[in-house]
């Protein structure tokens, strides 16, 4: 094997090609592991957001229910439906209020790939030097 003093240009820009393959690579792995981590991270809240607006769509529609039942007649059963609807109508509001706040959290940004991009980008304009 050549030492460094004897090593062709065409040895050392295969060096260089090989060394930026495989940084590309690496970017590419820990962009991957990134995301799945931020996806986990997210799947919690978004469900808790998606029931939220799904007991939501139900106390919506104990209310309606309850209006009907007030205007059509004026017994105990409208009272009923709405202390239902307004329950869970307040339950909703709660799970969505607590799952846009947990999302808020999670930024959907890559910062290490972004950063080690940025490294990378300086440390290959350092090698042309």
């Amino acid at each position: 094997m050549a030492t460094p003093a004897q090593r062709t240009v065409t040895d050392v820009l295969q060096d260089i090609v090989g060394n930026v393959q495989e940084i590309i690579r690496a970017e590419f792995r820990l962009a991957k592991a990134e995301t799945k981590e931020k996806v986990r991270k997210a799947s919690r809240p978004a469900t808790m957001l998606g029931v939220g607006a799904a007991i939501g769509m139900y106390g919506l529609g104990f209310v309606l229910l309850a209006v009907v039942y007030a205007l059509s007649q004026v017994v105990a059963a409208w009272l009923a439906a709405l202390i239902v609807g307004v329950a869970l109508a307040i339950m909703a509001a709660i799970l969505v209020s607590t799952g846009k706040k947990a999302l808020k959290r999670i930024s959907p940004v890559p910062e290490k790939t972004v950063q080690t991009v940025k490294e990378n980008v300086q440390w290959s304009k350092d090698q042309i030097r």
